[in-house]
């Protein structure tokens, strides 16, 4: 299948949390989204592998997601190394993505920045035609690189390149983000675990403040913020929003 926007994310919520709105309102546009998490989110304080499969299954739902996989790298141990960057380079070949949304390049996770590294490497070297690899038939795959590789901006603050509104789709990202009950504050959630940096009520309150800080930036509720690495040009002023701010 392929996809227009392919999100690539380290741990199972990194995509809700950083791009969920922009991947709901690109749908609402006629694209095809999807997702990939490059682990299992294993390490995670709370929960588990399996309920946080059902998690991220519930949250496919909610976002509409044409396709979901999981590429089972080590959590907290994978590396920005060939035998990785082939893993990843099988799937952007696979959906043929225009652009790939990814994980920060620095954040306080280190797991984030050296995912957000090898994001964008694997895409460059996805359009490499000398860089063999094969889908899951055996059947040789075709050089694919994405146009843009665009960084969701995690936990920590950094200024955007530009910011999207997703401020229609805002209460469903919400949604999403809540389908991981055993990360993020639920008061459905009973199992007797350790609150973590993740897992308070104010953790969700600066989520939705940050969106709503990008969001007045532009004279809108809420916003997604992302760096790009590479210069955006653009054929038709009627693509900015345009607001008196």
């Amino acid at each position: 299948m392929k996809l227009d926007i392919l999100a690539v994310a380290v741990h199972p919520d990194d995509v809700e949390l950083g791009c969920a709105g922009t991947l709901l309102m690109e749908k609402r546009h006629g694209k095809k989204i999807g997702v990939v998490d490059l682990t299992r989110g294993e390490l995670g304080t709370r929960g588990t592998v399996e309920l946080r499969a059902q998690e991220a299954a519930r949250s496919a739902v909610i976002l509409g997601l044409d396709a979901r996989e999981n590429l089972g790298m080590a959590d907290g141990f994978f590396r920005n190394d060939e035998e990785h960057q082939r893993l990843l380079i099988r799937a952007i070949r696979k959906y043929r993505p225009e652009i790939v949304l990814a994980n920060s390049l620095e954040d306080r996770h280190p797991d984030h920045g050296r995912a957000g590294h090898l994001i964008s490497d694997a895409c460059f070297l996805s359009g490499l035609r000398k860089i063999e690899t094969a889908d899951d038939a055996g059947r040789p795959q075709e050089q694919w690189r994405p146009k843009y590789v665009f960084h969701y901006i995690q936990d920590r603050y950094a200024a955007p390149s530009f910011v999207y509104d997703i401020s229609p789709v805002f209460d469903k990202k919400l949604a999403s983000i809540r389908a991981y009950s055993s990360q993020f504050f639920s008061a459905d959630y009973g199992e007797n675990e350790p609150q973590t940096y993740i897992s308070s009520p104010e953790f969700l309150n600066a989520v939705i403040g940050r969106h709503q800080m990008f969001g007045k930036m532009i004279g809108v509720p809420y916003a997604e913020g992302f760096i790009t690495e590479k210069m955006i040009g653009v054929q038709d002023f009627e693509a900015f929003v345009q607001m008196d701010t």
